[in-house]
């Protein structure tokens, strides 16, 4: 199974790259391959989790494949789990963790996805792609919180 692993140090705050990374319904703005990005239901859970369900639709070129997930949110532990529940995958389980650096300021952004899809073809066809992509996420989510709260923390 494709697995892709990286850490990145931004200078905003922990806190701050959660909430970004939460935010999920503005990915189709700035995320590599999100076309769309629809949340079906968002609860409450024990503590100050949140649970929502999102159907994401990735793109690229002439094939987009719709898939769904649950997404665990925790502020207090600054990580959100993202587990597959329908669509093109066999398996897809991707975790954001946040980490104060007070050292350098800002904090490590920890970005891990495990995945595979159903079809050979598919995985073929689209996961060069997804390769690419989640190397550039890291920047993407960094050029958004820059965007979103400035230059620096």
């Amino acid at each position: 199974m494709p697995k892709f692993e990286t850490s990145h140090h931004v200078a905003h705050s922990a806190g701050d790259m959660f909430q970004l990374v939460a935010d999920v319904e503005h990915y189709p703005e700035f995320v590599p391959l999100c076309q769309d990005l629809k949340v079906r239901g968002r609860k409450a859970i024990d503590g100050n989790r949140e649970l929502l369900v999102a159907d994401m639709t990735v793109a690229y070129k002439f094939v987009s494949e719709t898939f769904t997930s649950r997404v665990t949110l925790d502020p207090d532990n600054l990580q959100i789990l993202v587990e597959y529940l329908d669509g093109p995958f066999k398996h897809l389980e991707n975790r954001w963790t946040f980490v104060s650096d007070e050292q350098r300021g800002g904090c490590s952004v920890n970005f891990y996805i495990d995945y595979e899809f159903k079809s050979r073809a598919l995985s073929a066809l689209m996961g060069t792609m997804f390769d690419r992509a989640f190397r550039k996420f890291s920047t993407a989510f960094e050029e958004r919180a820059t965007k979103i709260y400035g230059a620096s923390a």
